[in-house]
C-alpha cells in the first residue's frame, strides 16, 4: 500500500503543475501572438514569458524523483 501512495504522490507532483502550466501557456501564447502581430520586436520577451511556466513542470519532476528515490 505504501508503494501505491508513493507512486500516486509522485504522479500528483507532476500532473498538477503540468495542468497549471498548460493553462498558463494557453493564456500567454494567445496574448503573445496578439502582441507580436502589433510589435514584432517583442519576440524575445514573449519567448521568455512562454518558457517561465515550464519551470513548474521541471520542479514537479524533481519533486517526483525525490519522492520516488529519496527515501
Amino acid at each position: 500500500m505504501e508503494n501505491i501512495l508513493t507512486a500516486f504522490a509522485a504522479a500528483l507532483a507532476i500532473g498538477i503543475p503540468a495542468l497549471a502550466t498548460a493553462w498558463a501557456q494557453s493564456r500567454i501564447g494567445s496574448a503573445g501572438a496578439g502582441s507580436l502581430s502589433e510589435k514584432p520586436e517583442l519576440s524575445g520577451t514573449v519567448i521568455i514569458l512562454v518558457a517561465i511556466p515550464e519551470t513548474m513542470v521541471i520542479l514537479g519532476f524533481v519533486v517526483a524523483v525525490m519522492i520516488l528515490f529519496g527515501g
